[in-house]
């Protein structure tokens, strides 16, 4: 099994590192723009091969999409992050420009490649790929929700002072503070959250999680890479090992939750194929509210991409 990760960043670089400490494929590829980076960070993750004593090996290149050629998955994190004075428009602009090359080039090497995408802004760079992968759209999807889930699920830990091993959850919608949690799909070892803690506390901790980004964007000054980087290695051990992993993941939506032509996070069976099956829960009145107000909001950040498109 050979994967691509382009973007030698700090959430690609960890995607690398994680997929390769845990032998997920045997080869993985680092590729970046920047002279000799995506090098460095591979022979790096290599050289601690020995002591975490792994095989899987990791070989970094500087925009050479032919050591890409017949990876099995690409995961996508390149992208540059937004800067003050930059508005949303030029961040979008930007970052589309660099998805639709990269996106372009790995197809060309890999046309049968399965595609995760981590750039942001998500939900709108998971569409410019599949816009120019020219592909099936269950093998073009984003990583969000693992990410968000993960989050939220350590938060819980956190309060109930328990492992985040037992806690299971499900989160819908786009990649942002209009993100759906939903507490009533969330257990403790089977038990119902909503059982173990008090609806202010558990409030508290779904807008913590909406806006978890930004929360270590504020400590650190930049965006967080250790999370995400797992969670788009975990979406790719899915389908390696063709897994049936059910994750909520940016999927392209064709009437599912009477939504269709958007790409929005739902829970889906992850395996060899991509995404093998979107599930459609049964949601509740205001849980559909939430969920149409999130579809709102990604459909005119998605607005925004055809009308740069339409005037190019």
């Amino acid at each position: 099994m050979k994967v691509t990760v382009v973007g030698a960043g700090n959430v690609g670089a960890t995607c690398a590192d994680v997929l390769a400490s845990r032998e997920i494929a045997n080869e993985i590829i680092l590729l970046d723009i920047k002279d000799g980076f995506a090098e460095g960070k591979a022979l790096d993750i290599w050289q601690s091969a020995p002591i975490n004593l792994y095989d899987s090996r990791t070989i970094g290149s500087t925009n050479d999409y032919t050591m890409t050629k017949d990876s099995d998955v690409v995961v996508i994190t390149s992208g540059l992050p937004r800067k003050p004075g930059m508005s949303r428009d030029d961040l979008i602009a930007t970052n589309a420009g660099i998805v639709k090359t990269v996106t372009e080039n790995v197809i060309k090497y890999s046309p049968n490649a399965i595609i995760v995408v981590v750039s942001n802004p998500l939900d709108v760079m998971t569409y410019c790929a599949y816009l120019n992968a020219k592909t099936d759209s269950k093998k073009v999807f984003g990583m969000a929700g693992v990410l968000d889930t993960a989050r939220y699920r350590a938060f819980l830990a956190t309060e109930l002072n328990v492992s985040p091993k037992d806690i299971q959850a499900v989160l819908m919608g786009g990649h942002g503070d209009t993100m759906v949690p939903l507490p009533r799909y969330t257990t403790v070892a089977g038990i119902p959250v909503t059982e173990l803690i008090a609806e202010d506390k558990l409030n508290e901790i779904i807008e913590r999680t909406k806006f978890g980004g930004g929360e270590i964007v504020k400590l650190l000054g930049t965006s967080a890479w250790y999370a995400p980087g797992a969670a788009a290695a975990q979406m790719v051990e899915a389908i390696v090992r063709d897994q049936k992993r059910i994750f909520p993941v940016c999927a392209w939506l064709t009437g599912e939750y009477g939504l269709k032509d958007i790409y929005l996070g739902v829970p889906v069976v992850l395996g060899k194929n991509g995404i093998e099956r979107i599930i459609e829960l049964d949601l509740n009145d205001a849980e559909k509210a939430l969920l149409s107000e999130s579809a709102e909001a990604v459909k005119g950040v998605m607005e925004v991409l055809d009308n740069m498109n339409a005037t190019a």
